[in-house]
């Protein structure tokens, strides 16, 4: 499957839209792991997330027509938020699809955004047919969470970012769900750096993808019962595994107390909040799920959103 995707191109895109995040160092973490480690702080993006750099480089490239009718996508949270800021800022509606027991925060910050929100059962509904429904009856282009290649280019502007401040990196670690961000940053870094070892990192619960590549094809898994609910893909995406199967090295998994303790990690060494999907990286660091690192690590810090009463509930136990 051939699949065009200009990271280079999106960053220019995105330039003076989204914010080039900071890349954090600690000390403590590199005397922990033995190793240099450079955590990429996509918590500290516009919406929280790295969601935000494919939702906008997306729907900048529709035609004027098509985007003037508005965006509509499906989301447990992040991309949701993504879309619905995308939409404002370029002056358009914006419907998304969330699950009734989406995190409160992420829901009240996506209608804080301007969106309409339709919320769905999560464990029993069809996210893809209702969204596809819901568009062709309001005219309405969905924005894909991470099965396109304008949104795989932009989420790699995150890998792009952290390889233009550290130089080369012997491996990179990145969370996946539906895998854009994993196929957007393996194509950014292979591109700069052909040597570089890219891990992905999945919640123990929710390992569609460690499984899709050891099979060789897709494969789908129960809808994922973990903390980190922005990593439940039941399935990869046709065009991310396609990338992934191509670039990516290994993907390891963590467990949900592997994750909290990464989010109180960061919180107590750090000072940084993350959300259970944002932390998975830095709990495979921690607990070396890839093996004996090589010299210099990078860690993507997907994202930061939670509100505060969930946020003390996980770090508590």
């Amino acid at each position: 499957m051939t699949i065009d995707i200009d990271v280079c191109a999106a960053a220019a895109r995105l330039a003076g839209v989204v914010h080039r995040t900071p890349v954090l160092r600690s000390r403590t973490l590199d005397e922990l792991v033995g190793t240099e480690v450079f955590l990429k702080c996509e918590n500290l993006q516009r919406t929280g997330a790295f969601k935000f750099r494919g939702a906008y480089h997306a729907a900048s490239r529709l035609p004027p027509q098509r985007l003037a009718n508005g965006l509509l996508t499906h989301s447990s949270g992040n991309h949701g938020q993504a879309v619905a800021l995308a939409a404002r800022t370029l002056g358009v509606p914006a419907v998304v699809l969330m699950p009734h027991d989406a995190p409160r925060s992420k829901t009240a910050a996506t209608i804080g955004y301007g969106a309409e929100v339709l919320t769905f059962d999560r464990y029993a509904d069809d996210r893809e047919a209702l969204a596809v429904a819901a568009a062709a009856e309001r005219g309405m282009t969905i924005i894909p969470p991470y099965d396109h290649p304008d949104v795989i280019a932009g989420q790699g502007t995150a890998a792009l970012e952290l390889l233009d401040d550290t130089g080369e990196l012997g491996m990179l670690l990145v969370p996946v769900g539906g895998g854009g961000l994993m196929a957007g940053c393996a194509v950014a870094a292979a591109g700069r750096y052909p040597d570089i070892r890219m891990i992905g990192v999945e919640p123990a619960a929710a390992d569609d993808t460690r499984r899709s590549l050891a099979a060789g094809r897709r494969v789908a898994v129960d809808v994922p019962r973990t903390i980190a609910d922005g990593q439940t893909a039941r399935i990869p995406g046709k065009l991310t595994f396609a990338v992934n199967q191509r670039l990516v090295h290994a993907v390891v998994v963590v467990t949900d107390d592997q994750i909290r303790e990464a989010m109180r990690f960061a919180f107590e060494r750090l000072k940084i909040v993350t959300e259970p999907s944002g932390a998975s990286g830095l709990a495979a660091i921690l607990c070396a799920a890839a093996g004996p690192p090589p010299s210099r690590v990078g860690v993507v810090i997907s994202g930061g959103n939670i509100d505060t009463g969930r946020y003390a509930e996980i770090c508590a136990r």
